[in-house]
This record gives C-alpha cells, structure tokens and sequence, in this order.
C-alpha cells in the first residue's frame, strides 16, 4: 500500500490493564523507575513507533480506597513533561507527546513548557489538549465545582489559540547572535501577542525561541461535538475511543469533514483509534495470556474504573451482575460515556462484565491473538479508512510491549503497512506535517 499507518505507543506506568502491575513481565515499581521508561523508549524508536505519548492527570482518582490501592495507574507517577525531557536525552527520532490540561494550566507557562521541550528534543514534541472534568482536580485547584462542557472548551479554544500565538513571538532568524557588531537578536524580528479574550488577557512574547517544528504538534481526544470541533480547529493527531469500524468510520468523516471552515487539509490530521493487544506465537497463547490478566481484576476495581469512564456516576448500590443502568450523560467525557454506554447495551453487559472490559483496555479497542490475527485487524481498519494508525496501548510493560515491537511491526512492514525507517528527524516530519509558518510572515 502506497498509504502506512503511523503508531503512537501510548505509555501507562505498568501498562493500560488495570491488574498490569501484578503480572510477572510487567515493571512493579514503573511509576518511579526512570530506568523502565529509558529502556521501553528506546524499544519503540527500535521500532520506528511515530511517538511516545504519556497521559496526566493533576489529582489522586477518587474513589473506593480498597479499590484505589489496587491500581497504579491514577495513585502517584512522574509529571509527563519532566519525564519526555529526560526522554529526549536518550532518543533521537521519536517523538514526545504529553498531557497537559487547559483547565487547570494558564497558556504563557505552557506554551513555554512545550517550547522549551521542542528545543531540548530538536523538534519532537507533541501537546496533548485536554479539559479537565475530575472533581478530584478541581479541588486541587481551589475550585469548588467542575467547569461544565461548554466552559471547558471555550476556555480550551481561547487556550490553543493563545499558545499558538506566543509560540509565533520570534521569527525563525530572530537570533542573529552577532558577536562582532554585538547584536544578538533583530528586535523587529519580536512581537508582542496583545491578547485581550474572554478567558485571557496575555501580553507576551513569550521568553523561548520559536519552537523547532514552528508548533509542537497538537494532539487532542475529544469525541464529543465540542470535542470534534476542537480538533477540527487544531488538532494534528487525535486518539479516538471507538470499537468498530463502522463507529470509527463515521467520526473518521466527520472530524475531517469539519476541517475545511478552518481552511485546513484533512491530510494533516491522523486519526489514530486506542487499541489494547495481548499477542503471543499463537491464538491460543495469546488467550492463556490474556485470560490470566483478566482473571488478577478485582470486581470492585473494575467497577470503580467503569464509573470513573463514565464520569463518576456511583455504581455501588447496584448488583455487579446485574445492567448498567440507565445513566443521563455525564459532565465527564462523552467520546468514553457515549462508547461505554452502546457497548453495555449491543453485548448486554453486566456491571461486573463492563468493569473488567473498561479496567482491561479503559474502555478502547482490545484483541488478542496471535502475529496473523492482529495484523489482519488492524489492516481491515486501515484500509476501510476508518483511522490513519493506531494508539497502541500495551496492558502490561514491558513484555506486551516488547512483544507488539518484536512480533507485530515486522508483520505491518512486511506487508508494507509501516515505515522501516524514520522519514525524518522531526516529529511533524514523521506524520507528514506541515511546518507551521508564522502568522507574521503571512503578513
């Protein structure tokens, strides 16, 4: 095929299952071994994966104690851009996305941040935009409620666009570091951003030069409409949520039908659905392997995962083997919520059974099997045009993930499905993206 998938390895500490950490190849002590992160980096640019992206979160989950103590992957873990910078240490082609909410972030400290991290990395960061809709982080800041939908992405489209504006504060040659006449940068090569908004009033230019790749590259994960529109507006790649190609297909359109109001290609967003996968030499080890994970899940773990996907609703007072009920939509995500909610009602799960499916792969795409059977599905998704690529979330590390490098991506290239070499040194090269070009050079 002409066209080949990009790969993002999306990294929880021990892994995406929420029993990860009890399995014998997974890292126990992940959330605090930078060592666990150099090696599984190095790992995924071995295998030429498009970039690493790490989740956030800015609170401790709430929830059942006896719950809680079971899980690694929301108690205590390093803060993403902390950790992609000493990452870009140890790496050279991959890139380095992370989490960082317009919530509870004002946008000159970001911006800088992410500056910054393109600079330190030579041009392979990315930015996750996300809202924040935990009640856990609200009080973390001082808030007595979560901002409702509405709020969040109005803040969060006034956010991208003020960031953007302060990462255009320098010309690309402002720095002219002049040692002979003295000059070190050309002063009308500076601007001052001026922005009075709704949410923000930001003078600038900001303190960092103009980042590597112009812009970071701008991930989102939106599903809902304000969600999609977000993307539609900035978003260069997005992690979507669905679970079958007919789903996948119709947001597939339609995020990238809503693109061109903003006078933007629908080339230059990849679309890279969640996809959670046990592989093994063959079908049948990869079931054993599988089975055992979901086995180590405590009903009550699950249960607590499934509510928090759903926004926090309480689920305590019903039987773990009996329906979800019938819950209005939440003030959390909808992407999760709405994709939750169909598939409780198309399988007709029990609680118990939608917990374990949400705490194996948090409510996205799961398959085990062996080489064959997972390179087929993902190439049936590929080519019905359905995603661009794919988010592959390994549910225990490092072993899934060594054995998704080792056994699946020599499947993908052979089939030529996949790069065997990088394109080039960015991460906006990589995906095959523009390099953004100043809005004051369009003048």
């Amino acid at each position: 095929m002409s066209k080949q998938m990009k790969l993002a390895a999306y990294f929880n500490p021990t892994g995406h299952h929420v029993a990860s950490w009890r399995h014998p190849r997974a890292q126990r002590d992940a959330h605090v071994n930078i060592e666990h992160y150099v090696e599984i980096a190095r790992t995924a640019e071995r295998a030429k994966f498009d970039m690493i992206f790490l989740a956030d979160g800015n609170a401790t989950r709430d929830a059942d104690l006896a719950a809680i103590s079971r899980s690694v992957q929301f108690v205590a873990h390093f803060e993403p851009l902390t950790l992609l910078s000493a990452l870009a240490m140890v790496t050279s082609r991959i890139g380095l996305t992370g989490t960082a909410s317009t919530t509870y972030n004002e946008p000159y400290a970001l911006a800088r941040k992410f500056a910054s991290l393109d600079h330190i990395s030579h041009g392979r960061a990315g930015w996750n935009l996300v809202t924040s809709s935990q009640p856990a982080e609200a009080a973390n800041f001082g808030r007595d409620r979560v901002a409702n939908h509405a709020e969040r992405y109005g803040r969060a489209h006034e956010f991208a666009e003020v960031v953007q504006g302060l990462w255009d504060s320098w010309d690309d040659d402002a720095f002219v570091r002049d040692t002979e006449s003295g000059l070190f940068f050309e002063p009308d090569r500076m601007h001052y951003l001026n922005h009075k908004g709704a949410h923000f009033k930001v003078r600038g230019p900001l303190n960092v030069p103009r980042p590597v790749q112009g812009y970071p590259v701008m991930v989102q994960a939106g599903g809902s409409d304000e969600g999609r529109e977000l993307a539609a507006a900035y978003a260069e790649a997005i992690f979507s949520p669905h679970l079958n190609i007919p789903e996948a297909k119709a947001y597939y359109d339609d995020v990238k039908g809503r693109m061109a109001k903003y006078d933007r290609d629908p080339n230059h967003l990849k679309i890279l659905p969640g996809i959670s996968v046990v592989v093994a030499e063959s079908d049948d080890k990869a079931a054993e392997d599988f089975n055992r994970l979901q086995s180590l899940i405590h009903p009550i773990v699950g249960r607590e995962i499934l509510s928090t996907m759903l926004g926090g609703v309480d689920l305590s007072p019903y039987p773990l083997d009996g329906p979800l009920p019938d819950f209005p939509p939440t003030n959390a995500s909808r992407g999760h919520f709405d994709s939750i909610v169909a598939m409780a009602k198309r399988e007709n799960l029990t609680i118990r059974q939608l917990g374990e499916r949400c705490a194996g792969a948090r409510g996205k795409n799961s398959i085990h099997g062996g080489v064959k059977k997972v390179a087929d599905y993902m190439e049936s998704w590929f080519a019905a045009n359905a995603c661009d690529g794919f988010c592959v979330m390994p549910p225990y590390i490092p072993g899934q993930h060594d054995d998704f490098c080792n056994l699946v991506i020599p499947e993908l290239q052979k089939r030529g499905l996949f790069r065997k070499e990088y394109e080039g040194a960015t991460l906006r090269e990589n995906l095959g993206l523009p390099r953004p070009v100043s809005r004051y050079k369009k003048r």
